[in-house]
């Protein structure tokens, strides 16, 4: 409600867009303070591929996903674990699933060496889970079929 100059009385139909304009940015602070928070386990530069499929499983709250940014630094989901516990620890999650929701997903960072990985896989395998997933990035494509490198 706004007063015009020079004597003419009435309401003016301008939108005041001040309140929208505050409720906007408060959402938009909300959203850059939750946002970094939905990120799941441990950030791992992980090695590129032309992987076929993509398997859902690893995206859910139940996954086991074992991470290893770097060469001796383990994480089971955002739990930092030792060499020496990380068959138990492994043990203590699987233990009452079924058999064909017994998987561990291994990120491996690029910087991490061959052997690390193998010595993960043989622990792995020594707490008694037989499927494991190799966690790779997708490389992206220019839409030609790949062949052998130059």
């Amino acid at each position: 409600m706004g007063m015009s100059a020079g004597g003419h009385g009435g309401y003016t139909s301008d939108i005041n867009v001040t309140p929208m304009v505050d409720v906007m940015l408060v959402l938009l602070i909300i959203f850059m303070v939750v946002t970094p928070m939905l990120q799941a386990g441990v950030t791992v530069v992980i090695p590129k591929s032309l992987n076929p499929d993509e398997d859902a499983n690893i995206n859910k709250e139940t996954a086991v996903v074992l991470a290893i940014p770097e060469n001796g630094v383990y994480y089971v989901g955002k739990d930092a674990v030792t060499k020496d516990r990380l068959i138990e620890k492994i043990k203590g999650l699987m233990e009452n699933r079924k058999i064909e929701d017994r998987v561990v997903y291994i990120k491996g960072g690029n910087a991490v060496s061959y052997g690390s990985i193998v010595d993960t896989i043989s622990a792995v395998r020594e707490s008694g889970i037989d499927r494991i997933g190799l966690v790779t990035e997708k490389k992206k494509t220019d839409g030609a079929a790949p062949g052998p490198a130059k």
